[in-house]
């Protein structure tokens, strides 16, 4: 008689997990690679710096609009395919950048790479490894593969930042990244997994449907005000992450380290790097935080810190120290909304339909990453520095720790009644 062996099944979900975190090591540390770009190809185009913002923010925003139909996909010709195709897409874009000679590549580019990362990313992965991951380890399993897309931050972003040094050539640095990128495609056979059909026991009552918990969201302050506050972090992310490696280089801020002179570019990419490498502490603290405190709260604190944090860069003098310490101190503060924007969202309204809402809060922060990305760059090109940006960037925080503060954090009435009749 054969028995299954329980370590065995213990193991295999691993497969997905780690398939999934070196997805998007690779997709999210290549795609945040992008600021080092920024003086390259305005200079190798003779082009303002928003020619190159704007197609980034484009991307950014194309993957939110896409974003919400990818797990539609994956439901109809399976995960594994709509990551592979989505990764396809993903290098083909970055070819296309890659070769590209003029404005009107560069934001075809820029859009075919958003919408395939759009397939490629957090949503589809995640769903995969959680339905094939036991109960006691998911939250462990979403852990590694989230930490999965700060590494790839930390690991590729001053890789690429070293390799624009070594080529002085955007154009050789983008198809490097773009062949690295090609890995993904074969690691999404790693997320293929078998689905039972659904099925609802006679007599049970009909679940919500999605018109009905549109509707209820829609009526619920607390969704809206979720929904403002991470277009803020979207305007954040994008606004440094594309923008920093430029600041550093305008100032030519530059480091010695252990006699090894690092080069302004250079120090940009390790900037963003050591943003990711905080990130991977910062999102497990506040995911941690969010369990043992109310999360709204804890945004609030997030935000708030966040926005000191841009006053205090601009305080200082600018040195190579500075930049690492804002860098490292922005790490802690980058995606530790995640975790408790998106458990928020599923405390108040329930499980059911947490990735449709969740995809509208996130499209919001996808709106905030274009007007972050491409505004930036179009205030640069009108007044010559980014002064402007980093106040408002200030005045966002404290608009979004503001808010977050009026939540009223508990479940929707619905949910309420269903516990109480039990």
């Amino acid at each position: 008689m054969s028995q299954t062996n329980p370590t065995s099944q213990q193991h295999s979900f691993w497969i997905p997990v780690i398939c999934g975190a070196a997805i998007l090591t690779i997709g999210i540390g290549a795609r945040q690679s992008f600021g080092i770009f920024q003086k390259p190809i305005a200079a190798d185009l003779n082009v303002g710096r928003e020619l190159w913002s704007f197609s980034n923010a484009l991307s950014l925003l194309l993957m939110g609009m896409f974003a919400p139909f990818a797990g539609n996909l994956g439901d109809r010709f399976g995960t594994a395919r709509t990551v592979a195709g989505g990764s396809a897409l993903y290098v083909a874009g970055m070819l296309m950048m890659a070769a590209a000679t003029q404005g009107m590549p560069l934001i075809l580019g820029n859009a075919l790479a958003g919408i395939g990362i759009g397939a490629a990313s957090y949503g589809p992965i995640f769903g995969a490894i959680a339905r094939q991951t036991p109960v006691a380890w998911r939250s462990t399993a979403l852990g590694v593969a989230t930490a999965g897309g700060s590494f790839g931050q930390f690991a590729i972003v001053p890789l690429a930042s070293i390799l624009q040094r070594a080529f002085d050539n955007w154009h050789s640095t983008m198809f490097v990244l773009a062949v690295v990128s090609l890995a993904m495609i074969p690691l999404a056979l790693g997320l293929r997994e078998k689905r039972p059909a659904p099925a609802r026991a006679a007599g049970a009552p009909l679940p919500q449907t999605s018109t009905n918990a549109l509707r209820e969201a829609f009526h619920t302050q607390g969704f809206w005000l979720l929904t403002i506050g991470f277009f803020v972090c979207g305007f954040h992310v994008t606004f440094i992450g594309l923008h920093l490696p430029s600041y550093i280089s305008d100032h030519s801020v530059g480091l010695s380290f252990f006699g090894r002179p690092i080069s302004p570019i250079e120090l940009g990419g390790w900037a963003i790097g050591f943003v990711g490498l905080f990130n991977i502490f910062g999102s497990l603290l506040w995911g941690w935080l969010g369990g043992h405190h109310l999360r709204k709260d804890m945004l609030t604190l997030l935000y708030a810190l966040r926005a000191l944090a841009f006053m205090l860069f601009l305080a200082l003098p600018l040195s190579g120290a500075s930049v690492l310490l804002f860098a490292g101190s922005l790490g802690f503060l980058w995606l530790g909304t995640v975790p408790l924007t998106s458990g928020l969202v599923g405390y108040m309204f329930g499980p059911t339909h947490m990735s449709m809402l969740w995809g509208i809060v996130f499209l919001s922060h996808q709106i905030g990453s274009f007007l972050g990305g491409w505004g930036a760059g179009r205030l640069y090109d009108i007044q010559g520095d980014y002064q402007m940006m980093w106040w408002i960037s200030v005045g966002l925080g404290i608009f979004a720790a503001l808010i977050h503060w009026f939540i009223r954090e508990q479940p929707v009435e619905r949910l309420t009644l269903a516990t109480a009749s039990r």
